[in-house]
Formats: C-alpha cells, structure tokens, sequence
C-alpha cells in the first residue's frame, strides 16, 4: 500500500428531508441518500462506505448496519462498517472516510448518516441517549442529555446573571434559516421571540425552543482524492483538516464545567493541521442541539469571551448576513438532529454554502467553513475544516 497521505475532497452529497415520522425504514432512508451522493459524483460504485448510527440497535433491533445498507444499495463486495460516537456519530464516520481516502485505502468512499428516532415513544428515545452517558455513576442516578443540558445552562446563568431569555437568539437564528431549508424538518415555520418566551418548560431552565426535536433523516457525502477530485465535479470542496479530542467522561469531574475543553483542544488541532485562524472561518456549523451546548462552544473555541457567546445570538452577529453565520440552514434545531446523520446534513450544507448552491440562505462569498460536532455531553468533540481554492 501506498503510504502517501493524500489530500481529500468532497465531491457529491445526498440529503433527504428530515421528517418527524419518515414512512422510509432506516435501510431505504440511508440508501436512499448514498445513492443521491452517488448520483451527484456521477459514480455507481465506491471502495468504501461508513456508516455512522447511533440507536437502530435499540430503536430498531437492527445491529451491522452497514453491510446491510450497502447489500440493499446493490454494493457487494464493498468495505461496510457502522461508526459511533454518540450525538457526535456523523462526523466519526465522516472522518473515518476522510482517512480511507487520505490513506490511499480507497479511492472513493462514503460517509452516511441515518436515523429514524420516531419509531419508539419520546421516553424509550430519551433513555437510548442516555447510553452516552456513564452507565455506573451518571444514569443510575436519572441523569439524561437533557438534564446534563440544563444543569450547564443553569450554572451559566447563575455564573453570568443573565436570565433564560438571553439564550433565545440561537432559536431564533436556526429557526429564521430553517425557514426556506426545503430538507428542514420545520421548513416553513416561523418562530418568535414570545413563541419562545411562551413555550414550556421541559426541564427547567431548558424550554422548548432550546433542544433539538426528535426526528428521521439520512444524508451523505462521497470523498474522494483531491488531485482527482475535478473528474467528478467543477466545485470540489476540500477537507482541509480532521480533528479529535475527549474531556473527563463525567461531567461532575470537570474542574469548570462551562469551559469545553474538548472543544478548545479539538478546534485548536484542526486550526493547526488547515494552517487556518478562527478569524479565517466565514460559516461555523456548530452542534446546536441546546441553546446552552452552542453558546458554550462559541465560548470554547474563542469566538466569544466566557460569559458573551449568547451575546452573538442576540446581537445578529450569527445570521446568514453576520460576522460569523451559524445554522445556516436550520442547524439542529431548525433543521433537525436525526443523530447518526446531523453532522453529514451539516457537511452537505457547508458543501452547498461553499459552492454557492445554497439559496435563500447563501452566505456572501464564503471560502472556508467549521464543523464542531459534540459527543455525550461534549466527552468527545469532532472537528472538521473545509475550504475553497
């Protein structure tokens, strides 16, 4: 084998809408969007397919995901294995192909995501979630992502004073983008402040508004090597960099729990490898799964000062017109946060920002875009840069 690392790039995408209750099973969805990336590569066959799921063993009693999608897609023969990294999984499988590629593996490759979370009732969800936390000392004592969620919201509000309202500039972003996402699971919908202020409490000082729903989707993206990349497409967008970090799995461990350091110390090695500033960066895709999650991780990766990420939302500063545009279509909460897929959905997303394919919601002229996908309760942060020439 030929040891050369080779720059990787991306050239086709698949996305399908992100629904409440898809009438596709898990196998027809996720083939469903590894044949809409092929088609856009104009390929009908790769080396390589990862597969990145997080609950089809629970929800669906479904284990080997991926040999079974690339059977039911027609692609014997073919490398086929599932990737996990809890809320983080899209963007482990998008970095296992980014190394299949890059390592002269396999010349073409694909990274999946699916996930269909509306096949089993809200609580069965929310316990199958809970898996990402620790099973001995965390969920034994009724812990869940989103009471993990709202303990850092509330410690951040008492730490900066600022009341739950502070935070609604992240709803009102992804959810203003949403709007015209055609794939957005609340494509259409529009939200206000007093919708917001409104809306119930679902674990205090959590609102509505401020977690992701529960939903379906599946979305895709092929790779390939960047010095052939053009035979496929007139608009490759290049993986400039790949990182990962973990923290203290518990949250309770962490000497300052509002200081993501596994978001600092991932986005500081991806700057580091694209040789890029976070002042370079045009589009932040971050993990908006909590209002909470994406003001900490602006925080983290020092967009903002401690104590100011929400300021950004409130400010208008991450609107598609803004210093630094978020959610661009929708994010998490606006789009959806089908697990296994939401990082692939962002990464076609930056793909179509990149390329000027993007709308309505087309941000002006941009050249490079983040990705920050956050695990658990951020015990393992992934972190993708990408570019333009």
């Amino acid at each position: 084998m030929d040891k050369t690392f080779r720059n990787v790039s991306i050239v086709g995408i698949g996305q399908i809408p992100v629904q409440k209750k898809s009438p596709l099973s898990l196998r027809e969805m996720g083939v469903q969007a590894m044949q809409l990336a092929m088609e856009d590569a104009g390929v009908d066959a790769v080396d390589a397919v990862f597969v990145g799921n997080m609950l089809g063993d629970e929800l669906q009693n479904q284990k080997h995901l991926a040999a079974l999608i690339a059977s039911a897609a027609g692609l014997r023969g073919v490398e086929a294995l599932q990737v996990q990294a809890a809320t983080a999984t899209g963007a482990a499988a998008l970095r296992m192909a980014y190394f299949a590629v890059a390592s002269g593996e396999a010349r073409r490759a694909i990274a999946l995501g699916v996930e269909q979370m509306s096949s089993a009732p809200p609580d069965v969800v929310t316990a199958a979630i809970a898996k990402a936390l620790d099973a001995e000392r965390e969920t034994p004592q009724g812990w869940t992502m989103l009471k993990q969620n709202a303990r850092l919201m509330q410690l951040y509000m008492e730490r900066y004073q600022v009341p739950a309202s502070a935070f609604n500039g992240f709803a009102l972003t992804a959810h203003e983008n949403a709007f015209s996402n055609p794939n957005a699971l609340f494509v259409g919908k529009q939200v206000t402040p007093e919708m917001i202020d409104q809306s119930r409490v679902i674990h205090a000082p959590l609102r509505l508004y401020d977690a992701a729903p529960i939903c379906d989707g599946a979305a895709a993206v092929l790779l390939t090597r960047t010095d052939e990349a053009r035979a496929y497409t007139d608009q490759p967008v290049n993986i400039l960099s790949s990182s990962v970090a973990t923290d203290w799995f518990c949250v309770e461990d962490r000497p300052k729990p509002l200081e993501l350091y596994a978001v600092r110390r991932s986005a500081l090695e991806a700057f580091r490898k694209a040789n890029v500033h976070r002042s370079d960066i045009d589009i932040f895709e971050l993990h908006d799964a909590f209002s909470i999650m994406a003001c900490l991780t602006l925080e983290a990766v020092g967009f903002a000062p401690a104590g100011h990420g929400w300021r950004m939302a409130a400010e208008g500063q991450l609107a598609l017109h803004g210093s630094l545009p978020i959610a661009t279509l929708g994010g998490l909460k606006g789009r959806g946060h089908p697990i296994g897929a939401t990082a692939l959905y962002q990464t076609s997303e930056i793909v179509l920002q990149l390329t000027g394919k993007a709308g309505a919601n087309q941000v002006h002229h941009p050249r490079k875009a983040m990705l920050v996908s956050v695990g658990g309760a951020a015990s393992t942060v992934l972190t993708h840069i990408f570019g333009v020439e």
